[in-house]
């Protein structure tokens, strides 16, 4: 499109309602673009492609896709425009191109956005061709992404990331235990925020948060919804696991994390403070970078069992979308073709932070030989991945599908809000899990009046 058509970053964020004082308060952006050279001629596609996805918490991935997109530009006579920008204006950004209808061709976010399935192509010619090549679009993936009430693919996932629990073993082995279930944690979290080093699990309007505490209330056998998209917040065993989680927060954690933003939990197991976090394995990975004294102490395990077992989220899953209204359909397409069969690429220079969604692309058997080579310590830390990946991770919405009632109900952050309530003395559980499973209904009779759920 042209420069003209396009709006730039203040226009479209000014739009959004999110001027200078949100990007300095959730953290500056960092806009990257280049334009491929028209090169090569002949091909069947031709023109522009602008896409905008996250600064990607790994940094060696952005190193890979930067140039790799460039390349793809040249190859195929495309000027490839690319931004990033930081992960938590990546909501804000969406909803300014929708109200202007103008904006990037390709969309990237770290969850599904389900709440704009009437703004975005169906994405299934691109799931088809893929899967022709690369084997089936994964469980998570298509649950994540497929409206079957809509018959419609309203993204394509090029990635997911495994949510292990992160904890330092030298800590926990000199308090005697370790965080393989959640009354071992509760045992466990007087004595470690005694020496000085609390558990960081937030309960904050922001991502980590809600994946952390989305998994926590599916360990104690509440689930937000049924297997057929209807809510079914169960109060008993929601109001169980949210004392529970209050108990956790009184007796080892500090006031900080009702404040936390995405990386917070991250800083405080940098700073050395942290005895253990929810995160993907950037927790482990940017330690090891910076040479931190207690990187080979960082261990990386399933989450916590519960009474109901031991079920887990993915931490973030890589949605990408083409706007109905973007004006290079077709090289967008072709470029999420691509970029997905390119997926055992982009596992790697992540460092195993993003897994693929296509079964073939890099089978878990192949993920789990690298894990076992990576030299850093203890030996072989990495390999439990894929067991986590395999048995433990599931997508929003869990046991059922992504839709935009779900979509609605974690972009509002209504799960951290019913823990914190709790936690800081403002409401008892009975009270504030009635108040959240009353603004659930509402959420998805709305979106069941629409015929979207």
């Amino acid at each position: 499109m042209s420069e003209e058509k396009r709006l730039n970053r203040r226009e479209l964020l000014k739009k959004a309602g999110a001027g200078a004082a949100a990007v300095g308060a959730a953290g500056a952006g960092a806009p990257f673009a280049f334009a491929g050279p028209h090169k090569y001629k002949g091909r069947w596609l031709s023109g522009n492609l602008s896409l905008i996805t996250w600064v990607h918490f790994v940094p060696s991935y952005d190193a890979w896709f930067d140039p790799w997109a460039k390349a793809w530009g040249e190859a195929n006579d495309v000027q490839v425009t690319v931004d990033h920008i930081n992960n938590t204006l990546l909501d804000t950004r969406a909803a300014a191109e929708v109200a202007a209808q103008s904006g990037h061709d390709l969309f990237f976010n770290l969850h599904p956005m389900a709440l704009y399935y009437d703004q975005v192509i169906d994405h299934k010619d691109i799931v088809t061709e893929v899967a022709r090549t690369q084997g089936a679009y994964m469980p998570i993936a298509q649950a994540s992404t497929y409206s079957a009430k809509l018959k419609k693919y309203f993204a394509v996932s090029d990635s997911y990331v495994p949510d292990p629990v992160v904890w330092r073993y030298d800590l926990w082995t000199g308090v005697g235990a370790e965080p393989n279930t959640w009354e071992n944690v509760l045992k466990a979290a007087p004595k470690l925020k005694k020496i000085g080093h609390p558990i960081g699990i937030g309960q904050s309007q922001e991502l980590d948060s809600n994946m952390a505490l989305f998994a926590f209330l599916m360990c104690f056998g509440s689930f937000l919804q049924d297997a057929n998209n209807h809510p079914s917040l169960d109060t008993k065993k929601t109001v169980q696991a949210v004392n529970f989680m209050a108990q956790i927060y009184r007796v080892g954690e500090t006031p900080d994390i009702f404040s936390w933003n995405p990386a917070s939990n991250n800083n405080y197991l940098y700073a050395g403070t942290a005895s253990l976090i929810l995160n993907a394995i950037s927790a482990t990975r940017t330690p090891e970078a910076l040479h931190l004294p207690f990187s080979d102490s960082l261990w990386i395990w399933p989450i916590p069992a519960g009474p109901y077992g031991r079920l887990g989220l993915e931490h973030l899953m890589g949605c990408w979308n083409i706007w109905k209204f973007a004006q290079n359909k077709a090289n967008a397409e072709q470029f999420l073709i691509d970029l997905l069969k390119a997926g055992k690429q982009a596992t790697l220079q992540s460092q195993l932070y993003n897994f693929p969604t296509f079964a073939k692309t890099f089978p878990f058997p192949e993920i789990r030989k690298v894990a076992a080579a990576d030299p850093h310590k203890p030996n072989g830390k990495y390999t439990i991945l894929t067991t986590i990946a395999e048995k433990y991770t599931h997508n929003i919405g869990y046991p059922g599908t992504m839709n935009p009632a779900m979509d609605e109900v974690f972009s509002t952050f209504l799960i951290p809000q019913m823990f914190a309530q709790v936690s800081q003395g403002k409401l008892t559980a009975a009270q504030s899990v009635a108040q959240t499973k009353a603004q659930v209904s509402q959420i998805y009779a709305k979106w069941r009046a629409r015929g979207a759920v």
